[in-house]
């Protein structure tokens, strides 16, 4: 950039012959061979749709936006692509400021052709109402910095704008169905644009009458060549435009040449956009995500209520608190008492005894002292029910339930008393020897 301000954009008679004789030998003033391509670098902002990309020195800035409007009456169910080029005069001494000159004008021209012409982006999906509203996507297209090569790098850009952006979802309702409503980014994922290849552009520069070509050129090989041609292919090897200003002829045999080598590089341009695209998205993708910070794991078990201290507890909440306090202290009390008395019990029981009722009660933990004396006094007995009552107030005296206890003595057969003339089992059943000799 020093280089060129301190030349005034002009290079002199001897860097002149320097670059054609440099040429003739098939080297370059950056080291380059004819057709090399200079180092492309792709990156993105953070909203969508805006892209930059640096090809060499040459540095171009990249923005999509959209909005609704009335389509054509020619296409009412299409809708429109537009490119707009600024030319800084802080990318170059030789860009006013104010009305576009003719190299911004060629430029936007040139990259136009190259994705409408081709249908490149689908218009037709952009069609809300057909006939009353479609999407007219805009692409602004920024010079940073002139380092030769404008064509290429801002192509490059529009098509890394268009195929980040995101547009908003819209619907179509209302009372006769013609109102189109707009849903914002945080009410419904935006939609993305349908495109169906990449048309990359690619500008040749010829020397010496057009007997030399060379690929990519720089800003002072563009001072010195006779004429240019910017073909655009894409990966497919379809043209989809060819542009050759200038007055300098070109033969037909170099022509040919310059389409192959371009279609031989579009497939390596393709790939390093979709994978810089790709990487995009994904990191996109994952800022969707909404992580929550893992919870310490509590040592105490139950609920753990957090009260703030501007809070203030009701009398019905205290209250309800004590409560429930004189419930817990109760029944840990008849516990313990169910427990000592069922330990009497065992210690003053017979050794002989069997087949009695088992000491543990799942009731016990909800009776009183008085029913648990009722119901140990009556294992005495030898009655085989006795149903016991009772009835549990809540604290809150709201409920009453009544616990039915049936308890079953079955004594076992070793210690039951028989009966004066009844048959036991063992006589009843006789051995197989003395029914032979009664048969016989």
């Amino acid at each position: 950039m020093e280089g060129r301000l301190a030349n005034m954009w002009r290079l002199t008679v001897n860097e002149s012959k320097f670059v054609e004789t440099a040429l003739k030998s098939e080297l370059r003033v950056d080291g380059r061979g004819l057709y090399d391509y200079r180092k492309l670098t792709i990156k993105f902002g953070k909203e969508y749709g805006s892209s930059e990309v640096q090809l060499g020195q040459t540095h171009v800035m990249g923005f999509v936006t959209a909005q609704l409007v009335q389509p054509y009456k020619d296409r009412p169910n299409e809708g429109s692509l537009s490119i707009f080029t600024e030319f800084s005069p802080m990318a170059d001494p030789s860009f006013e400021p104010g009305r576009p000159g003719e190299s911004a004008v060629e430029l936007g021209r040139i990259i136009d052709r190259g994705l409408r012409e081709s249908r490149a982006v689908d218009t037709e999906s952009l069609c809300v109402l057909a006939g009353k509203m479609v999407w007219s996507v805009r692409i602004d297209l920024h010079i940073l910095d002139n380092g030769g090569n404008l064509v290429d790098a801002a192509n490059i850009a529009a098509l890394a704008a268009l195929m980040t952006f995101r547009r908003p979802d819209c619907t179509v309702g209302g009372e006769n169905g013609q109102e189109v409503i707009v849903h914002t980014l945080e009410e419904r994922e935006p939609v993305p644009l349908i495109i169906h290849h990449l048309p990359i552009a690619f500008t040749f520069g010829f020397f010496n009458k057009g007997n030399i070509v060379v690929m990519d050129p720089t800003y002072v090989e563009e001072e010195v060549m006779c004429g240019r041609m910017t073909v655009t292919v894409n990966a497919n090897g379809d043209i989809c435009a060819i542009q050759k200003p200038g007055e300098e002829g070109v033969s037909q045999s170099m022509i040919l040449h310059c389409l192959r080598l371009a279609s031989s590089r579009a497939a390596a341009t393709t790939k390093i956009i979709r994978e810089e695209v790709e990487a995009y998205n994904r990191e996109k993708s994952l800022q969707k995500v909404k992580r929550h910070p893992t919870l310490a794991k509590s040592e105490v078990s139950g609920p753990i209520v957090v009260v703030k201290e501007g809070d203030k507890k009701s009398s019905n909440q205290v209250k309800a608190e004590e409560i429930s306090v004189e419930h817990v202290e109760r029944l840990k009390l008849s516990s313990d008492e169910v427990k000592s008395s069922s330990e009497q019990e065992a210690a003053s029981s017979p050794s002989h005894f069997k087949g009695g009722p088992s000491s543990w009660d799942p009731y016990s933990e909800a009776m009183d002292v008085d029913s648990l004396k009722v119901s140990l006094a009556s294992k005495e007995s030898s009655v085989t029910k006795s149903p016991i009552k009772k009835k549990m107030n809540d604290d809150t005296g709201n409920a009453q339930k009544e616990v039915t206890e049936d308890i079953e003595k079955k004594d076992t057969a070793e210690a039951t008393k028989q009966k004066d003339g009844e048959m036991t089992l063992k006589d009843a059943v006789k051995p197989k020897r003395k029914r032979k000799n009664k048969s016989g």
